[in-house]
């Protein structure tokens, strides 16, 4: 195919805004996909994710299309994720792209999500197609939602294509727009060979299969390649095209977009981001903006039964040849016995390993409550990452702690300020703007409580990772969207929160907490416990603790067994002498008794709500 026949082009949308929808489309106008094969979501292939309605793996397809001037064009569409988690995988998918469709739901306008994406691509200098998708609906407003992206982006009034996905309307103009507007790919056939990653898996025959966009050169089959972020060369196995399955074909030229199957056997040595190129004659400089990806939230997952730890290893270690995001290392607690700290990009991608763990290996897992990194310092100058409450060194060696902030965009309908605001005042958040979307001037006065607000805020990672987002959709009856990027490391005044049961710490259920919020969060937490922990024979005392002072505690009342039962009559004394021998053995129990702690407790426990 010629380099000025190729269009490569992303779709760019917001949660349930109909980006898979109008990718089907897509498939069946151009016959990529006969109708008896094709179901919705036909990129979507885990059953994850069509359950929730959201792409969590990239894709890409190769599409024909004959255009209305009489030519034939390559299509290649590369999907992305549809989360913030992954932002970085969209920002990868971006780049291997010279356009994105811009899909809005004409029933919600733009989101904050998409306002985000949208401000990459434009750092990338892509063409734009603006779609306002789902004008079929009743309450449609396609007009307005067209004028709020004329206004907030700045597209004109003839870009903006009206469609509706489900019933394949204006998905031809789609097509034609991207024939029109987005320009073909440069690069030269005879540069040495520079191939861009925007995804990877693994496959148990042919290693670790690179998807990639060729930028320079020509790769062909059975030639020796370098990656060059992690300096690993292989030999290319096989290279294809996705038509949307894996086709294998000679050679993938400048601006082509397919595969590689590396042989490699770990994801991990070819990541998101890195570059191929040739072993001899390679290339100098590698293509830009290359990071690997870092996890921002930590959790610990433990097997409910500990017969299981080997299985929910050797389960990791299988699912990280597919995700060379997720971390994990041993770990061991007194409470839960032998299990794993992982490393997950967000509280989402948290949730998605965690129930794939369960549905494809059938374990039954315990996650403790998700954390973030912390830099210490201590004393003696040197610097800790402490990702684990309980690997926080004692106070009185700490110089400082920093905690991690993010930059927060929230849109919301202006008749939600007040309380979206209060929010995030409870959450320790620091205003940075607000920006109203522009309103017509036709548009009447009334209907101003109607009218969306972009509100920028910082705030600390660990006041979002827990519940901030359930929050923020139930107090504006799911109205608001929500966006964040880390910002930077800031010094804050954070305590380590420890529970006791009987005296003995419960080092799972230790917390970094600011100090201000300390006592409201450690007598929440003993409370819980309390109602939580079965009686004993003997009174267990549950309490939270900063150092070696107690800030709140509880006692569940001890089992109490009527020894006196069997005395009928006689003196008084024969009674006080089996409640006096009663009274010791309890007092001796509880010396040397142990409570357990049962799963289900830990369970309601770590979902206590901030």
């Amino acid at each position: 195919m010629e380099q000025s026949h190729i269009r490569n082009f992303c779709i760019v949308a917001h949660i349930d805004h109909g980006k898979s929808t109008l990718a089907d489309r897509l498939l069946e106008l151009t016959g990529t996909i006969s109708e008896r094969e094709m179901r919705e979501q036909f990129l979507d292939q885990m059953e994850l994710e069509r359950e929730r309605g959201i792409t969590i793996k990239a894709s890409a397809v190769r599409m024909t299309y004959r255009a209305s001037d009489g030519e034939t064009y390559q299509l290649n569409l590369i999907d992305t994720p549809g989360h913030v988690d992954f932002a970085y995988e969209v920002s990868r998918s971006l780049a291997a792209c010279e356009g994105a469709i811009l899909v809005v739901d004409a029933t919600q306008g733009i989101e904050a999500q998409t306002l985000a994406n949208v401000h990459i691509a434009l750092e990338r200098d892509l063409a734009l197609i603006p779609v306002v998708n789902k004008i079929d609906l009743s309450i449609a407003q396609p007009e307005k939602v067209s004028k709020e992206m004329q206004s907030i982006i700045g597209f004109l009034p003839e870009e903006v294509i009206f469609a509706s996905a489900k019933e394949g309307i204006g998905t031809k103009d789609i097509l034609e727009a991207i024939i029109r507007r987005i320009p073909p790919p440069k690069g030269n056939t005879q540069n040495a060979l520079r191939a861009l990653i925007f995804d990877s898996k693994y496959d148990t025959y042919r290693g670790v299969i690179a998807y990639l966009r060729v930028v320079d050169g020509v790769v062909s089959k059975g030639r020796c390649l370098r990656l060059m972020s992690s300096k690993k060369s292989f030999e290319a196995l096989e290279v294809g095209v996705f038509k949307p399955w894996l086709t294998p074909v000679e050679s993938l030229g400048v601006g082509e977009v397919g595969y590689i199957a590396t042989g490699l056997k770990n994801v991990g040595e070819c990541r998101v981001g890195d570059t191929v190129t040739l072993e001899e004659n390679a290339a100098v400089e590698p293509l830009p903006g290359y990071r690997p990806a870092k996890p921002m939230v930590f959790a610990g997952l433990y097997p409910l039964e500990g017969d299981d730890y080997s299985l929910l290893r050797d389960a990791l270690e299988k699912f990280s040849l597919n995700d060379a995001s997720l971390i994990y290392e041993p770990e061991t607690s007194a409470a839960l016995g032998f299990g794993f700290r992982c490393g997950f990009l967000g509280t989402l991608h948290m949730d998605i390993v965690g129930e794939r763990l369960r549905r494809e290996y059938g374990l039954e897992l315990l996650a403790t409550a998700p954390s973030v990194a912390y830099q210490v310092i201590r004393n003696d100058g040197r610097e800790l990452i402490v990702d684990n409450p309980s690997k926080l060194p004692s106070m009185g060696e700490v110089k400082e702690i920093r905690e991690p902030w993010m930059a927060v965009s929230i849109i919301t309908p202006s008749r939600y300020i007040g309380t979206v605001m209060e929010l995030l005042r409870e959450r320790r958040g620091e205003h940075k703007g607000m920006e109203y979307f522009q309103r017509e001037a036709q548009q009447p006065l009334e209907s101003s409580s109607d009218m969306r607000v972009l509100l920028q805020y910082e705030i600390p990672l660990a006041e979002v990772i827990i519940d901030f987002y359930d929050q923020l959709k139930s107090r504006t009856q799911g109205y608001a969207s929500m966006d964040y990027a880390i910002s930077s490391y800031r010094p804050a005044r954070l305590v380590k929160l420890d529970i006791l049961v009987n005296k003995q710490l419960v080092d799972v259920l230790s917390f970094i907490v600011p100090a201000d919020n300390a006592y409201r969060q450690g007598r929440a937490l003993v409370e819980k416990l309390r109602r939580l922990i079965p009686r004993q024979l003997f009174d267990v005392a549950v309490q939270a603790a900063i150092g070696n002072r107690v800030i709140a505690k509880e006692t569940i009342r001890a089992l109490r067994k009527d020894v006196t039962a069997k005395c009928y009559g006689g003196d008084v004394t024969r009674k006080r002498k089996l409640l006096e021998k009663q009274a010791a053995g309890k007092k001796r129990m509880k010396k040397m008794g142990r409570v357990e702690i049962p799963p289900e407790a830990f369970m309601d426990v770590l979902k206590l709500e901030k």
